[in-house]
C-alpha cells in the first residue's frame, strides 16, 4: 500500500526538476507547480500519519483465529519485506517528535540501529551483485531518488534522511529538535551518506523563495539552520577536511550558513553560533584558510561596521580569541594589533557604535555580543577586586594599581561612548538595552568600577524613565533598581557607591524624583556599628567634596553654573545655593538617620551590650562633630582645620553653606542630642564622660572656639556672648556635680537641666538676640536649685564680697525656702512658657525632662490661698499643706466641705436633707467670702487683733491699680502650669502618665467649681479634660494598667455623676466615666473584675433607688450601657428585682425606660439574649403586672408604660418566646394585658 502511495510523489517530484529548468520561460507555471508539489506533500505525509496510526492500532488489536487469519491473507497486498530481511518502523519518527528529551534520545538510538541494520544488508546485496533495492528493502515500499547524491546508501536511508530533513521544518513543539538530534546521529553512524550530498539536499527539500512568506516560510529556513547545525555537531565536516586538506567543504559550509542568515535578520546570530560550532572543531590551520580567509566572510567583516552588523563583530571577536591571529584580517571590526585597551578607546568605540545600537533587534533577549563585551570589560577586573578584597598587603596592592586604572578607564571609555553616546540617546528599545547590559555588568563590578558605571547620564536617564508609569520603558526601569538592590545588598563598598552616585547625580532627590524608597532601603542595610560609621564617613566627605556634587555639564552648563552664583545673597539662600544645597540639605538629614539602623541587642551579654553601646556612640560622635563643624563654626583660613588637641582635621566646602543650611545642620544636632538624652541605655551615671553626648558635645565645642582660625558662624551680640559662656560654664559644672551625686534623683535632675541648657545654648546661636534671656534665667535657676552649683560659684568670686555674703545668708536663713521654691518654679516655668511656642521637638522634649517632676506640678492647680487671714508664721504650713493633697482617699470629705456631694453617709433620713443641704451652702458661701465663723477658727484673742490690720491691707492691695496679690499671682502660675499640661497632653496622648494627670485635674475641677476660683481657670480645665484627654483619639490601653487603679477613678467618677450638686461637675464625671471604662474594655480583664465594675453601677443604682438625694440621671446609665451592653445584661436581673422597691413613681418610669434599653441593646446577640430573657421571664412577667395594675394617671408615664410593655412582647417574639411567655403569665396577668395593651396582646392571647 505504501509503495502504491508514493508513486504520484516520483512524480511529482521530476516534474519539478523539469519545470525548475524551464524557470526563465514560464515562471507563473514553476510558482504553481511549487504550490502543488507541497501541497501533495502534506497530504501524502496526513495519510502516512494516519496509515501509520491505523497500523499500530491493528498491532494492539487481539490477533484473529488462524482461519480468518488465512482467508484475510489474500486480501491485502503480501509484504514484500516482512520476511526478507531488517526494515524501517515508522514509529520512530513519532518518537522523535516527543515532549520528552529521554523519548527522543531513545528514538534517535533506535533510529541510528536501524538504518545500520538496513544499510548492512544493502552493501551486503550489492556486493553480492543484487541489483534491486537490496535484501530486506523493496523499492516499493520506501520513497527515495537516484539523482540525489545518496547513491550508495539503502532506499531505507535515502528516505530516513528525506524525512529527517523534512522534520526539522515541522512547527509542531519539540519536532524541531528531535528531527535535528536523529539527522546528527544518522550522519555520525552512517559514513556511506556523503557530506556534499547533504548540504545540497537541505536548500533542495527545503525551499525558500521571495515569494514564500509567513509561517511556511520561515519553518524552511529554521529547518535549513538545524539541517547545517546538525550537519556540524556530526563532526563530518572536520574530519573530512582532516583527511582531505584540499578539499572545500568548510568554505563551501560557511559559504551556505553566511548567505542562509543573510536571508532573514532573526537568522544571523543563530547562523554564527552554527559556524562557531565548527571553528570549536577545526585547528587552527583550518580556522584561518578556509573560515577567515573565505571571500565570503572578508566580504561580511568589510562591509559589517558600515551596515552595523552585531553578528559579524561577534563572530570577529570570538575567531580572534580562538586564533589570536596576527594579521590585519577583521576589516575595521577590530583594531590591529588587537588587545583590551586598544578595542575600548573611544576612537574605536565610535567606529563601531552601530553594531551595537542593531544588537537590540533581539530585545527581550540580549544579544550574544554583549556577553562576550561584559566578560572583556570585567574579566580583569574581576581579579584585581579580589586581590584587592582578599590582600592586605600594601605592595601587592600598588602593583595592581596601574592595571585598575586602565580597566576602568576602558569601562568609563564603553560607558561613555557606547552606554551613554549611543544607547540612552536612542530608541526605546536601545535604552531597554542599555539597563541590560548594565545589570549584567554590576555584579561583577567592584565601588570604584560601580561609580563610572552609574554615571549622571544613567542617573538621569533612570529617572526620566521612572517619572512617567505610562512609559513601557518604567517596568524595565523598577526590574533595573530591584535588580541593583539585590547586586549591592551584600556589600558595603558597592551599596555606598550606588547610594553616593543616586544622590549625587540627582540632587539628592532620586526617591522623590522616581516615588520610589531605593536609597532609603540601601541606607537601612547598614546596621552594625562598622558598617554605620563607613557610611556616615562617606556621606561626609560627599558634604564637602565640592568636584563631586558637580553635574557633569557642558562647558555652556558649566559657565552658567559659575555665573549664577555672581548674584545676590537673597536669591542665593531663596534657592538654597541651587543643585549644591539640595545634595547637602540630603546629606545633612540622612546623617542621623543612620543611626535609627543601629539597636541594641535585647538579649546578650554584657560583653556584647557594652561592645554595641561603644559602636553607636562613636557613630553618635563623628555624626556631632560634621554637623557641629558644618553648622557652628567656620574657618577663616582655608578649608582645613588640623586640631592637635584632638587629634583630628575638620573640613569645610570651599563654597560657604547658607544659612538655611547651617540652620538645618544645627536642628539636626538638636534632634541629635535630644535622641541621646532618650536613650537610656547610652547614659550610665557611672560612665558620664565616656557615653554622655552632651559631655562630649559640649567640650568639643569649647575646645573648637579655642582654635585661632576657627570662628563661629556669626558674631554674637554681647547678651548672646553672655549667655553662650554662662551656659558652657553651668553644664561645667553641673556636669562636675552630676559625677560626684551619683545615681539617684538630684542627678537625674542635673543631668536634665544640663541638656537643657545645651539646648538653650543652639537656640542662642540659631536665632539671635532672641533667647539669651532664657538662658541666662535657666542658669539662675540652677544656682538657686542645687546649692553646690552656687557655693562654688561663690567661691570663685571675689573674696571682698565674702563677709558680705555670708552676712546676708545668716540674716537671710529665716527666710522661707518654700517661697525660694515657689519663686524658682514660678520664673522656670515663665520661661519655659515664653519660649515653647517658638521652639522645635527637641526642645519641648528637654524641657518635659528638665521638669521630671512635671506631674508633681498638678499639686498647685489645687492650691486655694482662702487661709490667708492667719498670722504670718502659720503661712508656711499654708503653702505646704497642698502637697498633702495627692492623697485620693480623702475626696469624698473634700467634697462633703466644699458642697459638691450631698453628704458623707449614704443612709441620711430624707427629713434632714433640707437642713443639711442648707448648712453646706452656707458653708460654702462662707469659704467664698472667707468668713468661717469665730467658733471653728481656733483662734486666740492676739490673732483675733492682729485680723483686722491684715485685712484692710488685702483690702488696701486688691484697690491699688495694677497690683497683685497673693492669690491672683498663684492663679496666674496655676494658668502657667496648665498650659506646661495641656502640651505634655498633647503630646503623650496615650500614656499611662494620662491617668495620673486626669486624676488630678479632676480634682482640681470640682474644687474649682466650690471655691472662689476664677471663670477662665474653670473653663480651662474643663477644656483641657474634654478635648485633651475624653475626646482624645488615643487613650491609656493595655494589660499595663493597673485594674485598681482604674477601679478607684471609676468608683470617684460615678459618685460625683450621682451626688454632685454642679450640673458641669455631674456632665464632666459622666464623660469621665465613658472615658475609663473605654480603658477597661482595652484590657484582659477577669470575670472579677469585670464582676467588680458592675458592683459599682448596682451601688449606684441602689442609691437612686433607696435615696431622694440621689441625682443621678437614668440617661447616664442608658448611655452606658449602649456604649457596654455587656453592663447592662448584668444589670438586667438586678433592675427587675429592685423597681419593685422604688415608691417614686417618676424613678420607676426612668427604670422602666433602662430596662426597654438594655432589652434593645440584645439585638446583635440573639442566643445570649434568648438565654438572659429565658432566666429572667418570670420575674418580666410579674413586673408587667404591677406596672399595668398601677398604671400611672400622667399621660406621659402612663405612655411610657404602655411602650415598655410593648417592647417586651415584641422582643419575646423575635426571640421566639411566646409560648413560654404565654405558660409563665399567670390567668390575672393575662387579663389585664389583654385589658391595657390592646392590639399589640392580640398575638399572644390563646
Amino acid at each position: 500500500m505504501a509503495g502504491k502511495k508514493r508513486a504520484p510523489v516520483l512524480e511529482a517530484e521530476t516534474a519539478t526538476d523539469a519545470s525548475r529548468d524551464d524557470a526563465a520561460e514560464a515562471p507563473a507555471k514553476k510558482k504553481k507547480l511549487a504550490m502543488e508539489r507541497k501541497k501533495q506533500r502534506k497530504e501524502l505525509d496526513k495519510e502516512r500519519h494516519r496509515q501509520s496510526a491505523d497500523s499500530d492500532a491493528a498491532a494492539a488489536k487481539p490477533q484473529p483465529p488462524p482461519a480468518e487469519a488465512a482467508a484475510a491473507v489474500p486480501v491485502s497486498p503480501p509484504p514484500v519485506l516482512a520476511a526478507a530481511g531488517p526494515g524501517l518502523h515508522m514509529n520512530v519518527f513519532r518518537d522523535l517528535a516527543s515532549p520528552e528529551a529521554p523519548v527522543r534520545e531513545a528514538a534517535a538510538e533506535a533510529l541510528v540501529a536501524e538504518l545500520k541494520e538496513v544499510q548492512k544488508a544493502h552493501e551486503k546485496s550489492v556486493r553480492k551483485g543484487e541489483k534491486e533495492a537490496g535484501a530486506g528493502d523493496g523499492p516499493t515500499q520506501m520513497e527515495a531518488e537516484k539523482d540525489d547524491g545518496l547513491e550508495n546508501c539503502a532506499p531505507s536511508v535515502r528516505y530516513a534522511i528525506r524525512r529527517l530533513i523534512r522534520g526539522i521544518s515541522s512547527s509542531r513543539e519539540f519536532a524541531r529538535q528531535g528531527f535535528a538530534l536523529g539527522l546528527a546521529v544518522v550522519l555520525e553512524s552512517i559514513r556511506a551518506i556523503r557530506v556534499e550530498a547533504i548540504m545540497k539536499l537541505i536548500p533542495t527539500l527545503l525551499e525558500y523563495s521571495s515569494s514564500m512568506k509567513g509561517p511556511e516560510a520561515k519553518d524552511n529556513l529554521l529547518g535549513r539552520l538545524f539541517g547545517f547545525g546538525s550537519l556540524v555537531r556530526s563532526g563530518r565536516i572536520s574530519r573530512q577536511w582532516s583527511r582531505d586538506k584540499s578539499s572545500h567543504v568548510v568554505k563551501d559550509f560557511v559559504s551556505e550558513v553566511v548567505k542562509l542568515g543573510s536571508k532573514k535578520r532573526y537568522l544571523a546570530e543563530p547562523a554564527v553560533a552554527v559556524i562557531l560550532d565548527l571553528v570549536r572543531k577545526l585547528p587552527d590551520e583550518a580556522i584561518i584558510s578556509e573560515v577567515l580567509e573565505a571571500p565570503v566572510i572578508q566580504d561580511w567583516f568589510t562591509r559589517a561596521a558600515a551596515d552595523g552588523d552585531p553578528d559579524a563583530l561577534f563572530l570577529a571577536l570570538k575567531l580572534q580569541e580562538r586564533t589570536n591571529v596576527r594579521k590585519e584580517i577583521f576589516g575595521s571590526l577590530l583594531p590591529y594589533p588587537f588587545s583590551p585597551d586598544t578595542f575600548f578607546t573611544k576612537e574605536h568605540l565610535q567606529s563601531i557604535a552601530a553594531c551595537f545600537k542593531e544588537s537590540a533587534f533581539c530585545l527581550p533577549r540580549i544579544h550574544s555580543l554583549w556577553r562576550l563585551i561584559t566578560e572583556m570589560l570585567t574579566r580583569e577586573a574581576g581579579s584585581l577586586n579580589d586581590t584587592n578584597t582578599n590582600s592586605g598587603k600594601k605592595h601587592k596592592k600598588n602593583k595592581k594599581s596601574s592595571s585598575s586604572e586602565d580597566t576602568n578607564k576602558n569601562l568609563c571609555n564603553f560607558c561613555e561612548v557606547v552606554i551613554e553616546g549611543s544607547l540612552l540617546l536612542s530608541s526605546h528599545d536601545r535604552k531597554h538595552l542599555a539597563f541590560n547590559i548594565l545589570l549584567s555588568l554590576l555584579p561583577k563590578l567592584s565601588s570604584s568600577a560601580i561609580q563610572v558605571v552609574l554615571s549622571s547620564k544613567v542617573v538621569h536617564g533612570l529617572m526620566d524613565i521612572l517619572s512617567n508609569e505610562s512609559s513601557w520603558l518604567f517596568n524595565a526601569g523598577k526590574h533595573f533598581l530591584t535588580e541593583l538592590v539585590n547586586v549591592v545588598s551584600q556589600d558595603n563598598d558597592q551599596r555606598v557607591a550606588v547610594i553616593i552616585n543616586l544622590q549625587k547625580y540627582s540632587n539628592g532627590r532620586f526617591d522623590c524624583m522616581t516615588k520610589t524608597k531605593v536609597v532609603k532601603e540601601l541606607v537601612s542595610k547598614f546596621q552594625s556599628g562598622q558598617d554605620c560609621l563607613y557610611l556616615v564617613q562617606n556621606l561626609m566627605a560627599l558634604f564637602v567634596d565640592e568636584e563631586s556634587v558637580t553635574d557633569e555639564p557642558s562647558d555652556q552648563s558649566q559657565t552658567t553654573d559659575e555665573n549664577s552664583e555672581i548674584g545676590p545673597a537673597e536669591d542665593q539662600d531663596s534657592f538654597g545655593q541651587g543643585s549644591a544645597d539640595l545634595l547637602k540639605n540630603w546629606v545633612v538629614n540622612t546623617v542621623p538617620f543612620v543611626l535609627k539602623n543601629l539597636k541594641l541587642p535585647s538579649k546578650g551579654s554584657d560583653t556584647e551590650m557594652a561592645k554595641c553601646i561603644e559602636e553607636k556612640f562613636q557613630v553618635q560622635t563623628e555624626i556631632l562633630k560634621f554637623l557641629a563643624v558644618q553648622g557652628l563654626f567656620s574657618a577663616s583660613l582655608g578649608t582645613e582645620v588640623t586640631s592637635f588637641e584632638l587629634q583630628e582635621k575638620f573640613k569645610w566646602p570651599k563654597t560657604p553653606i547658607s544659612t538655611s543650611l547651617r540652620n538645618e545642620c544645627i536642628g539636626q544636632l538638636q534632634f541629635l542630642l535630644e535622641d541621646a538624652e532618650k536613650d537610656e541605655a547610652l547614659h550610665v551615671a557611672n560612665e558620664a564622660t565616656s557615653n554622655d553626648l552632651g559631655f562630649y558635645f559640649m567640650r568639643f565645642i569649647n575646645t573648637v572656639c579655642n582654635i585661632p582660625s576657627v570662628s563661629l558662624f556669626r558674631m554674637l551680640s554681647s547678651n548672646d556672648d553672655n549667655a553662650f559662656k554662662q551656659s558652657l560654664a553651668m553644664e561645667a559644672m553641673l556636669f562636675q556635680e552630676e559625677r560626684k551625686a551619683g545615681p539617684g534623683v538630684d542627678s537625674t535632675k542635673m543631668h536634665a537641666m544640663r541638656y537643657l541648657l545645651i539646648q538653650l545654648l543652639l537656640q542662642v546661636l540659631l536665632h539671635p538676640d532672641e533667647y539669651w534671656e532664657a538662658a541666662v534665667d535657666v542658669t539662675i535657676c540652677c544656682k538657686k536649685s542645687f546649692p553646690a552649683i552656687a557655693q562654688g560659684d561663690i567661691s570663685t568670686g571675689q573674696e571682698s564680697s565674702g563677709h558680705g555674703s555670708a552676712d546676708s545668708d545668716e540674716d537671710g536663713s529665716e527666710e522661707s525656702n518654700e517661697e525660694v521654691s515657689l519663686e524658682f518654679m514660678d520664673v522656670l516655668v515663665q520661661t519655659f512658657l515664653s519660649i515653647l511656642p517658638h521652639v522645635s521637638g527637641p526642645m519641648c522634649f528637654t524641657i518635659e525632662q528638665a521638669k521630671t517632676g512635671l506631674l508633681d506640678m498638678l499639686r498647685v492647680v489645687k492650691i486655694d490661698l482662702k487661709g490667708s487671714r492667719h498670722q504670718t508664721d502659720s503661712d508656711n504650713d499654708e503653702d505646704d499643706a497642698p502637697v498633702g493633697i495627692e492623697d485620693d482617699d480623702d475626696t469624698v470629705m473634700e467634697d462633703a466641705e466644699i458642697g459638691e456631694v450631698d453628704d458623707v453617709e449614704n443612709n441620711e433620713e430624707d427629713d434632714s436633707s433640707d437642713e443639711d443641704e442648707g448648712n453646706l451652702e452656707e458653708t460654702a458661701s462662707d469659704a467664698k467670702d472667707g468668713n468661717d465663723s469665730d467658733d471653728s477658727d481656733g483662734m486666740d484673742d492676739d490673732a483675733m487683733f492682729r485680723i483686722d490690720p491684715y485685712i484692710a491691707r488685702i483690702f488696701k492691695e486688691r484697690n491699688l491699680p495694677g497690683s497683685e496679690t497673693k492669690q491672683s499671682q498663684l492663679m496666674r502660675f496655676k494658668l502657667r502650669v496648665l498650659t506646661l499640661l495641656e502640651i505634655y497632653l498633647q503630646r503623650n496622648p496615650g500614656k499611662i502618665q494620662v491617668l495620673e494627670v486626669y486624676s488630678n485635674l479632676m480634682r482640681a475641677f470640682v474644687k474649682s467649681q466650690g471655691a472662689d476660683g476664677s471663670k477662665q481657670f474653670k473653663e480651662r480645665i474643663g477644656g483641657i479634660l474634654q478635648k485633651r484627654i475624653f475626646k482624645e483619639r488615643e487613650y491609656p490601653k493595655g494589660n499595663d494598667i493597673e485594674f485598681t487603679k482604674l477601679e478607684s477613678l471609676l468608683t470617684k467618677a460615678l459618685r460625683l455623676a450621682s451626688r454632685s450638686r454642679f450640673k458641669i461637675v455631674a456632665s464632666m464625671a459622666q464623660n469621665a466615666s465613658f472615658w475609663i471604662l473605654k480603658i477597661i474594655n482595652s484590657k484582659n480583664c477577669s470575670e472579677e473584675e469585670f464582676a467588680s465594675v458592675v458592683d459599682k453601677f448596682r451601688s449606684m443604682l441602689t442609691d437612686y433607688f433607696n435615696n431622694k438625694k440621689s441625682r443621678l440621671k437614668i440617661g447616664f446609665i442608658k448611655e452606658v450601657v449602649r456604649r457596654n451592653p455587656w453592663i447592662g445584661r448584668e444589670l438586667f436581673g438586678f433592675l427587675l428585682q429592685e423597681i419593685g422597691s422604688t415608691k417614686a413613681e417618676y424613678r420607676r418610669t426612668q427604670t422602666l425606660e433602662l430596662l426597654d434599653c438594655i432589652l434593645k441593646s440584645w439585638i446583635g446577640d440573639v442566643a445570649g439574649a434568648a438565654e438572659a430573657l429565658t432566666e429572667h421571664l418570670a420575674e418580666l412577667c410579674e413586673l408587667i403586672q404591677d406596672v399595668l395594675s398601677k398604671i400611672p394617671e400622667n399621660k406621659l408615664r402612663r405612655k411610657e408604660v404602655r411602650r415598655f410593655c410593648t417592647g417586651v412582647l415584641q422582643t419575646v417574639s423575635r426571640l421566639d418566646l411566646k409560648e413560654q411567655f404565654q405558660n409563665t403569665l399567670n390567668p390575672e396577668a393575662y387579663s389585664i394585658c389583654q385589658a391595657h395593651l390592646g392590639a399589640a396582646f392580640a398575638s399572644f392571647q390563646k
